[in-house]
């Protein structure tokens, strides 16, 4: 029985750390800005409370969400229940496989012959990357490739979890696998391929999982966010038990069967037949995930820009900063001031490529090459625009680790 999206409640589990803008100031005293931090004091918090929610599952670790091998492993290595990586490209995958790390799931599917070719050759040197499918053309396009390099390549199968209803297409455009009974054809071409073999199944429930539903000042859109979210659910569980009954009587038995997101742990984990959740966002808890009403995770990621101009007595003008998040053009793709609190943008200008004004009215003083403290509306995405993490613990920087970019990688 899926579990009820109850009202009001929030699970938070872990105790509260409050940061104020001395603490990180002094922390960063005399670095060169703009920087980018991951505080581990909120990240071990967040860690904790994605432990506890998920109560047993298993977590998979969303790479998008996180884009850094060290923090990749330190995650990795906190907790029993976090076992392997949802990456997003091919590409990624093999690179994250030649770093040592395994069982790797591609959350996409990967059509070009050259990153399919990559795949195959990490297989026959001893990776295990899983591929994602969803049409008989893409298991055709993996036999093809597979046959090549003579090798057996494991597909996981998604089905789609978006709630159609008349009018509204509530979910996100992915698989065309809309019902359990459409799989059909795909389990047939696999089942009837020589180097393709059913890993696992996924279902991504967006809809629950990415959608916040407690957006200060839109009471009624929350309202009926929160009808539709409660709609899916059971429609969610019902389609996701129907491709493990139709998978079951094709005699297949998956390793795993995928769903969720840090949206939706706790509904997602009453689902008997899933056996993992994939967890990104939590970890860094961006902008986006303060949009939430049963949860609440802490800030541990986050950037500095340093202010250069003083234009008018409450306006502070900071180098950089138009790091905006992707998705549909909107005000919460905007990254937000943080510290101090009470600090906003500008209206007219936002965050731009080359300047960013802040409006300020409070009590701390602000003077040029001070930093304002930043909070990107993603996660991983902040990885982009930057080559190195600074990991914060207990008032100190403890080490300076690279991302993606850092290691010179661009994978989308």
């Amino acid at each position: 029985m899926v579990d009820q999206i109850r009202p009001g409640r929030q699970e938070n589990l872990a105790s509260d750390v409050q940061r104020d803008y001395a603490y990180y100031k002094e922390v960063f005293a005399g670095r060169p800005l703009p920087l980018a931090y991951l505080d581990l004091d909120l990240l071990a918090q967040n860690i904790q409370q994605v432990v506890a929610r998920a109560a047993g599952k298993r977590v998979r670790l969303a790479s998008k969400s996180i884009r850094s091998i060290a923090v990749l492993r330190r995650i990795l290595a906190a907790d029993a229940s976090f076992q392997g990586i949802m990456c997003f490209t091919s590409r990624e995958a093999v690179f994250l496989a030649k770093q040592g790390f395994s069982d790797l799931l591609i959350g996409y599917p990967a059509w070009n012959a050259h990153d399919l070719a990559a795949v195959a050759q990490a297989t026959a040197e001893g990776a295990s990357i899983t591929l994602m499918v969803d049409s008989v053309e893409h298991v055709e396009q993996v036999e093809t490739i597979a046959r090549q390099y003579q090798v057996r390549l494991p597909v996981c199968l998604e089905i789609d979890m978006s709630l159609d209803i008349p009018g509204l297409h509530f979910g996100v455009w992915r698989s065309p696998i809309h019902q359990p009974q459409q799989a059909r054809p795909v389990l047939d071409k696999i089942t009837h391929s020589a180097h393709v073999w059913l890993d696992g199944l996924m279902g991504y429930e967006a809809q629950i999982a990415g959608v916040g539903d407690n957006v200060p000042g839109q009471g009624a859109k929350n309202a009926i966010i929160r009808r539709l979210k409660q709609r899916s659910l059971h429609d969610v569980a019902r389609r996701r038990a129907g491709l493990i009954e139709l998978v079951a009587a094709y005699g297949l038995s998956p390793r795993f069967v995928n769903g969720g997101g840090t949206g939706s742990i706790v509904t997602t984990r009453e689902e008997a037949g899933v056996t993992e959740i994939t967890v990104g966002s939590a970890f860094y808890a961006p902008m986006l995930f303060d949009l939430y009403r049963d949860f609440h995770y802490q800030p541990a990621a986050g950037f500095a820009l340093e202010i250069v101009r003083h234009p008018q007595p409450s306006i502070y003008t900071c180098l950089g900063g138009g790091y905006i998040a992707s998705g549909a053009v909107g005000p919460e793709k905007l990254p937000q001031p943080y510290l101090p609190r009470g600090a906003k943008l500008d209206g007219l200008e936002g965050a731009g490529e080359v300047q960013t004004p802040i409006r300020y009215h409070g009590a701390t003083p602000l003077h040029l090459g001070d930093p304002i403290f930043m909070r990107h509306s993603k996660a991983g995405e902040l990885c982009e625009r930057f080559t190195h993490l600074l990991l914060v613990t207990q008032g100190t920087i403890e080490s300076e680790v690279t991302t993606y970019r850092g290691d010179g990688q661009c994978f989308l």
